[in-house]
């Protein structure tokens, strides 16, 4: 891994890209991971177990897809209303599309922030989650402690994130779909200017993962750590306890 910083993760870029494919987003992520991306937050709200009366906060939520998994198995399990779930971005047409994807039912605040500098109370949440995020986040170690910041002593903090795959042949082969193939397709459907789904892959492969992620998050003030390679690992779910 590329330890030195190429790609622009500034906050005006990153959020006009995402600006751009708000449009497209769900329907890109649905179609380029052949729908599997619905299994990770699947087994990640498993992993977390939230219970009845829990504070979950998600960050970098995109069009709420983790945050509206929550709210779908706290209410199939304890009834509706039962957590109170806030969903931020710093992204405001990606807020404006989830806000579209939930009725009256699914008890979710949606506010635009940036995961930098929450505008949350110390020790607020129980459950805190990034999912497909925290690499984009310009400051990763500050991100990671603000994420453990408004996380309760004894809650978890929970990130889902690509990463590469250490099995070979898939190792390659992986490599290579995800650095050739496809950006192209992305970029081809997706339409924008601010070439995203190239930026997909340089911002995954530079980004710290596995152990690196896992020591990152101590550092944080998190303990406990442990990470959970996903689909052969081209995403891994990393957890730790505050």
């Amino acid at each position: 891994m590329n330890t030195t910083a190429q790609v622009d993760k500034s906050s005006s870029r990153v959020r006009k890209m995402f600006g751009e494919i708000a449009p497209q987003y769900d329907r890109m992520n649905h179609l380029l991971s052949m729908n599997v991306d619905r299994l990770w937050r699947w087994r990640t709200v498993r992993k977390l177990r939230p219970q009845k009366g829990n504070r979950i906060l998600d960050v970098c939520t995109g069009t709420g897809d983790l945050a509206i998994a929550f709210s779908k198995h706290c209410r199939r399990k304890f009834g509706p209303n039962s957590v109170k779930i806030s969903a931020t971005d710093f992204c405001p047409e990606m807020l404006e599309i989830g806000k579209t994807k939930i009725g009256p039912e699914t008890m979710i605040e949606f506010s635009e922030a940036d995961a930098q500098s929450l505008p949350f109370l110390d020790n607020e949440f129980d459950i805190v989650t990034v999912a497909f995020g925290l690499r984009n986040v310009t400051d990763t170690d500050l991100g990671l402690r603000e994420l453990t910041r408004v996380c309760r002593p004894g809650g978890q903090v929970a990130v889902l994130e690509f990463t590469t795959p250490r099995i070979w042949p898939i190792r390659p082969l992986y490599q290579w779909y995800f650095r050739n193939v496809l950006p192209k397709i992305g970029q081809r459907l997706a339409r924008n200017n601010s070439a995203a789904y190239e930026y997909l892959p340089s911002s995954v492969g530079e980004f710290p993962m596995y152990q690196a992620l896992a020591d990152r998050m101590q550092q944080s003030g998190l303990q406990q750590v442990v990470f959970y390679p996903l689909t052969l690992g081209i995403a891994t779910l990393y957890v730790g306890v505050k």
